[in-house]
Parts: structure tokens; C-alpha cells; sequence
């Protein structure tokens, strides 16, 4: 099962000021108070091809974990652990055309991907000189279903879910329902993650239009300089 949810929206910035931000939003939280639960970031390719002019970036993220704790509470311990406290890296990778104004970005969990797979994609395009577009889809996919089916055997699963009938976890659910339960959650959890990551790029945003580049550089690297003094 596959649940996608999409969101249009609209900055009243150039579309220059727009991407910059994109790539400062977790440089600190002292510049994106919303950018907490990132842990670390870490560059792991960045190139200018030649031929095109654009710019390749691939990155990686560490956050504390967003798997939503009520998503962990229908898991079973064998699959979380038995804590919710954990990190996640994410994979992001981008795509920059400065000379005909777009960025498309893909980001995608590289952990707990064999219960929830959440692929995140931009597209940011330049209206006009002064404004810029940005599409968010998310896809999320449950795979828990599948592996259980998979693992098992259609005939064995079905002896499972008769045995665990008199309260088991799977049977009081079913794969489908605990992959329909999963997306949903997750999806929720999402929506208002992403509000908080366009409030994250308007602070930024703001920063830029009132600082410029070096003042936000500034607050960066006194910011990077205080974490390494602790």
C-alpha cells in the first residue's frame, strides 16, 4: 500500500535566495530554531557539471528519529527495539539549474525502511524575479506486510493469524491494517513536520533579506564556534 501526500506553496523570495536557504536550513539551530532534531549533516559529493551548468549535491542527514511514537507502539519489540529513541539517517540528494531556475530534491529514510519507506521530492521553479514555486510530494510505503508474508508463506501466515486470533498483535490488525495504520500516522506526523519546515525556510528567508549572505554566514559561524567551545 502507498499513501502520497502533496503540497503546493509559494515564496515571495528570488529563486536564488530560495535554494540557498534550502541548503542552510540545518546548518544551525541558532539560524532555524525549527532544525533541533538534526543532529549532524555532512556533504558526501557536490559537482558542476560542465556540459548542463548544474549543480549535483548529495548529503546526509542524521535526525532524532521520526517515526512517530504511535506508529512504534504498533510494532512489536523484535522490530523497534523496544525504544523509540533513535536516530535516522536520511539520504538527500539535489539537483540545481540556476540558468533556466529550478531545484528538484529527493530525500528518503535509510533507516526502519523495512516498516516505513518515506521519500520526500521537491520541485522549486522561478515565477518571476521575485517569487518562487515549490511542490512537496511524500510518498510513504509500508513494507511490514510484505515481509511477514514473505517470511512466512501465505499457508503458515494464515495458521499464525488463527493461532494469535485470541489477542496476537498481527491478528488483531492484519498486514494490511497495520500497513494502512502505519502510512496514516505517518502521513499526519508529516503534515505537520512540513509546516514547520516551510516556518524554518521563511526564518531563513527573512535572515537573508535583512543580513544578506554574510551576516547569515556570520551567525553560522559563531554559532559552530559555540558548540565547539562546549
Amino acid at each position: 500500500m502507498v499513501l502520497t501526500h502533496t503540497t503546493n506553496h509559494t515564496y515571495s523570495h528570488p529563486f536564488p535566495t530560495v535554494t540557498l536557504a534550502f541548503f542552510l536550513r540545518y546548518c544551525s539551530p541558532q539560524l532555524n530554531p525549527f532544525a533541533s532534531h538534526v543532529l549532524s549533516t555532512d556533504t558526501i559529493s557536490s559537482h558542476l557539471d560542465p556540459d548542463t551548468g548544474r549543480l549535483h549535491t548529495t548529503r546526509i542527514h542524521l535526525k532524532k528519529s521520526r517515526l512517530p511514537p504511535a506508529v512504534m507502539k504498533l510494532l512489536p519489540s523484535t522490530l523497534t527495539g523496544g525504544t523509540s529513541d533513535k536516530a535516522s539517517y536520511i539520504l538527500e540528494t539535489s539537483v540545481v539549474d540556476m540558468r533556466e531556475g529550478w531545484m528538484a530534491t529527493e530525500s528518503r529514510n535509510l533507516n526502519f525502511v523495512g516498516v516505513l519507506s518515506v521519500v520526500e521530492r521537491q520541485m522549486a521553479m522561478m515565477m518571476s524575479a521575485d517569487t518562487t514555486d515549490v511542490e512537496t510530494k511524500v510518498v510513504f510505503r509500508s513494507r511490514l506486510g510484505e515481509r511477514i508474508r514473505d517470511r512466512l508463506g501465505q499457508a503458515q501466515a494464515q495458521a499464525e493469524a488463527a493461532v494469535e486470533g485470541r489477542g496476537g498483535f498481527f491478528a488483531r490488525l492484519g498486514a494490511r491494517g497495520i500497513q494502512r495504520s502505519i502510512e496514516t500516522l505517518a502521513s499526519t506526523k508529516t503534515q505537520d513536520q512540513l509546516g514547520k519546515s516551510r516556518e524554518g525556510m521563511r526564518i531563513i528567508l527573512e535572515r537573508l533579506r535583512q543580513t544578506g549572505i554574510m551576516g547569515v554566514l556570520e551567525l553560522r559561524k559563531r554559532a559552530s564556534q559555540r558548540e565547539a567551545a562546549l
